[in-house]
């Protein structure tokens, strides 16, 4: 079997909820995601999706990942979707970094793995563990009483866990914590993600002011060395995001005991490929995990489920639906929540089948 076209094509993904606001003043009220599919000579095509939470989160942009696309598809021409190991190589030897780029050509290349070996992606990742797996849902910056409200709201719709968007002024974000500690109930997870907003003398203020209350605390500051130094004066359970992308940067910070729980997203390091590996590695290492991505629609949350659901419970911190954040579906089969938990789609590969009327026509075919 061999890559005969790969085609990208680029989808508006508007939010439910309006505006999604973090750190230093950042929004975004339409996604810009990049949906790229892989034909081979024997007739199956996959998909893969990426999605950067808009240009100022992480060195990632959407225009990046089509023009990224363009400039390592013709080596991979000819290729054997199924031999991960090998195109993998190849995207690295054609565009040193840029994992994001890689990221959708690797997992549309798992999706025609699972089809030709007739099964579905998390039993290939590892198997399936139960019938569902918990998701968190994330609770845009907004005023205080208003990110309790949402909180009571998607507490209603069954979600445990909820990931406040921090990372402001302080005397806001302390009240934003402690509003959403009073309407959580015994067993949910409260986290107050930063995003890197914080300066360590403002992170530090934070967590002594809700010593007291039951919060894991995310990537407060920029740097690593930063976060550790926080991690190192306070007993709140801790989480690191950013600074976690590659399987040396989590050997370092397990090394140090920098954290309790990272957050895997898939476009962060290049693919499910890549991914599988750092998820591995925390499970032997005993590291929590909350398997995501960016952001993204349909493709990237059948992803995200595969990974996560492949995964053992007691490792799972928990996982995300992008997919019911915005108003547009990419695909006819899409995989849904049911009461703040996800299953990971039973078709073969990703289990999905795209919507030709919402791709439209690709923006960049090579062939």
């Amino acid at each position: 079997m061999k890559i005969r076209r790969i085609s990208a094509y680029q989808a508006d993904l508007p939010l439910v909820e309006g505006p999604y606001n973090w750190s230093g003043g950042n929004t975004v009220t339409v996604f810009d995601s990049t949906i790229v599919r892989i034909d081979t000579d024997e007739g199956l095509s996959g998909y893969g999706e990426v999605c950067p939470l808009g240009p100022a989160y992480l060195p990632a942009y959407a225009a990046g990942a089509r023009t990224g696309i363009a400039e390592i598809g013709p080596a991979l021409l000819g290729l054997d979707p199924r031999a991960l190991g090998p195109l993998n190589e190849a995207m690295d030897a054609s565009l040193k970094g840029h994992p994001y780029v890689k990221s959708p050509i690797d997992v549309a290349c798992w999706d025609i793995l699972g089809q030709a070996a007739g099964l579905p992606l998390c039993e290939m990742l590892g198997g399936r563990y139960g019938d569902d797996f918990v998701l968190y849902r994330a609770i845009s910056q907004e005023t205080p009483e208003r990110m309790a409200e949402l909180v009571s709201t998607h507490r209603a719709a069954g979600y445990t866990r909820f990931q406040l968007k921090v990372g402001s002024d302080v005397a806001t974000d302390i009240q934003r914590i402690r509003f959403a500690s009073e309407v959580v109930g015994d067993g949910d997870r409260l986290i107050a993600d930063a995003n890197t907003g914080w300066l360590m003398h403002d992170a530090m203020r934070v967590v002594r002011a809700v010593r007291d209350l039951d919060v894991y605390i995310e990537q407060p500051c920029a740097s690593y060395e930063e976060c550790l130094s926080i991690r190192r004066r306070t007993d709140h359970p801790f989480v690191l995001d950013e600074s976690i992308d590659s399987i040396r940067a989590l050997l370092r910070a397990n090394g140090d005991r920098a954290m309790d729980v990272i957050n895997l997203k898939i476009s962060k390091l290049g693919g499910l490929t890549k991914a599988k590996q750092v998820r591995d590695l925390c499970v032997s290492l005993g590291i929590g995990m909350t398997i995501e991505d960016t952001w993204g629609g349909d493709f990237t949350t059948a992803a995200i489920a595969h990974l996560a659901h492949s995964t053992p419970p007691r490792a799972l911190f928990t996982s995300t639906d992008f997919n019911s954040y915005v108003t547009v579906s990419t695909a006819r089969n899409p995989p849904l929540r049911e009461g703040g938990r996800l299953a990971a789609p039973t078709g073969p590969g990703l289990g999905l089948q795209p919507d030709p009327a919402i791709l439209g026509e690709p923006v960049l075919v090579i062939d």
